[in-house]
C-alpha cells in the first residue's frame, strides 16, 4: 500500500473508531437453543445502525473492514425509512478483524469498556468456555454489564444448570 492509500486509511480509520463510539454496539446475547449441547447459544455481535438516507455510510464501514453483512430491518413504527445495519457475527471475523482493529485504534467513549467486555466474551467461547456450566455462567454474568444491563435471554438457572450438567 502506497503511503497515499495509507494516509486515507487511517483517515478513515480514526473517522471510524468516532463513528462507532457514536452508533456502534458490542453485544453477547445467549438465546435458548435446543440443538445445541447447552440448550443455550451464545452470540456475540459488533453492530452499527443507520437509516436508510446513510446506507452508503455502512458500506463504507463494511468495505473498510471487508467483512461481516449489512442488512434491512422494513420499519413498522412511526420512522419514514428502513433501518439497514451492518453486522459482524462469525467468531472468526470478530477475532481476526474487529477487535485487533479496535485493540489498534482506541474508543473513546465508556463503549471502550463494553469492547474490553465483549472481546473478552470472544476469548471464552473461542476456548470452547461456553459449552460448560461456569463458562456459559462467566459469559452471562459480563454480557449482563454491557449496554446498559440487558441481555435478550438470561438464562432459567435450575434449567439451564441441569441442561448443561447432563
Amino acid at each position: 500500500m502506497d503511503a497515499e492509500n495509507w494516509q486515507e486509511r487511517l483517515k478513515i480509520a480514526y473517522w471510524l473508531v468516532g463513528f462507532v463510539d457514536g452508533e456502534g454496539t458490542f453485544s453477547v446475547s445467549i438465546f435458548k437453543n435446543n440443538t445445541t449441547k447447552t440448550g443455550w447459544q451464545v452470540f456475540p455481535e459488533f453492530v452499527v445502525t443507520q437509516g436508510e438516507r446513510s446506507l452508503n455510510t455502512l458500506t463504507l464501514i463494511k468495505n473498510f473492514f471487508k467483512v461481516g453483512n449489512i442488512y434491512i430491518n422494513r420499519r413498522h413504527d412511526n420512522h419514514r425509512e428502513n433501518l439497514y445495519r451492518y453486522c459482524v457475527r462469525a467468531l472468526s471475523e470478530l477475532n481476526d478483524v474487529i477487535i485487533p482493529f479496535f485493540d489498534e485504534f482506541s474508543l473513546k467513549s465508556d463503549k471502550a469498556s463494553d469492547f474490553e467486555k465483549f472481546k473478552n466474551c470472544v476469548r471464552l467461547i473461542k476456548s470452547k468456555s461456553h459449552l460448560t456450566v461456569n463458562g456459559l455462567k462467566e459469559i452471562r454474568s459480563i454480557a449482563k454489564t454491557m449496554n446498559t444491563g440487558r441481555i435478550k435471554n438470561s438464562l432459567e438457572s435450575s434449567e439451564a444448570i441441569r441442561r448443561v450438567s447432563n
